[in-house]
């Protein structure tokens, strides 16, 4: 048995002309290491016979559990769940079900231009060495289509094949505690993130925990992260930011209205009442950087100015963390 989850985003998508365009739907980084949980990005280098893809198509194969799609702004998303052939272990949990196919549909990808699609998911049960294939599905407006599904016999190279299917090489597991460090950058607490000891101050205000993401080859936002308490007696509102490396900067929120997931730009600001602490993070408040005229790198700073209503603005550095840190699931 299936069932679908469905998120529906609001506003336009940046997409970036690609100089030498691959022939074929291929990963952005085509190898993921056994045992962990990478951030993986399918490239999508053309649409279907001149005509813009609306919709794509990406089945899970098995030993690839516990997806999450990164939503895109301009598109729906669903997430189609069914049951996996074997089980596995999240965290001390038996897991027999999960996401097994994602769409990301009535969208407008135009044949001229380029853009990613991209997931998080756990590699489980494949040894190294061997090859996981994400059949693929674009669709073109009403009639168009491009099939990506063949899959290559061991021995065969996948280039040979006219419709291969993207496919990720299976890599040795990272050694134990390898990305731990690297998972408390990004989540923006432990002590290993620079970001957590940093304490910045304006008024009654205490901003902690500022980080963000790596950007992955292709990427057209990046998103902020920190969290502020409210010291004083009087409410107050983060009205807006800005950024020297983004051509703007939004702030936004994902909530659940119904059975849908939507994400909205808060044009009169966020909240900060007296006595409250507010978080932005990922799946909720957040920052998002347009017009990047540098992607994020790990280990480095992003520069942002906020706006309180009353506070006034500071400066702020959000800590870079890695795109997502093998072998650790945000369940």
């Amino acid at each position: 048995m299936k069932t679908i989850t469905k998120l529906a985003l609001s506003g336009a998508f940046a997409t970036v002309s690609m100089a030498n365009a691959h022939a074929h739907s291929t990963f952005a980084n085509p190898t993921a290491a056994e045992e962990a949980t990478s951030v993986i990005a399918l490239q999508v280098p053309h649409g279907c016979d001149g005509k813009a893809t609306t919709e794509l198509q990406v089945k899970l194969p098995e030993g690839f559990v516990f997806a999450k799609p990164q939503p895109k702004p301009g598109w729906e998303l669903e997430v189609i769940q069914g049951n996996y052939a074997k089980t596995y272990d999240n965290h001390g949990k038996t897991v027999t079900a999960g996401p097994v196919e994602i769409r990301w549909k009535n969208g407008n990808l135009p044949d001229a231009f380029y853009d990613t699609f991209v997931i998080q998911g756990k590699v489980s049960g494949i040894a190294a060495g061997k090859t996981l294939a994400f059949p693929t599905t674009q669709l073109c407006s009403t009639d168009g289509k491009v099939v990506w599904d063949q899959v290559a016999a061991e021995g065969v190279d996948p280039h040979s094949l006219k419709s291969p299917a993207p496919a990720l090489t299976v890599t040795p597991k990272m050694p134990a505690g390898h990305d731990h460090a690297a998972m408390a950058m990004m989540a923006g607490n432990g002590a290993a993130n620079p970001a957590s000891a940093a304490v910045v101050k304006l008024g009654d205000l205490e901003i902690t925990g500022a980080f963000t993401k790596a950007m992955l080859p292709g990427q057209p936002v990046g998103g902020g992260y920190f969290t502020v308490k409210n010291n004083g007696q009087t409410d107050d509102v983060l009205v807006s930011a800005t950024s020297p490396i983004a051509g703007a900067v939004e702030l936004h929120e994902m909530a659940m209205q119904g059975d849908v997931m939507k994400m909205r730009r808060l044009d009169t600001g966020i909240a900060i009442p007296a006595g409250k602490t507010v978080e932005l993070k990922p799946g909720g408040l957040h920052m998002m950087f347009m017009k990047v005229t540098e992607p994020f790198k790990a280990g480095g700073e992003v520069p942002v100015t906020l706006t309180f209503e009353k506070a006034g603005k500071v400066e702020l550095k959000l800590q870079v963390g890695p795109s997502a840190p093998s072998g650790v699931q945000n369940n």
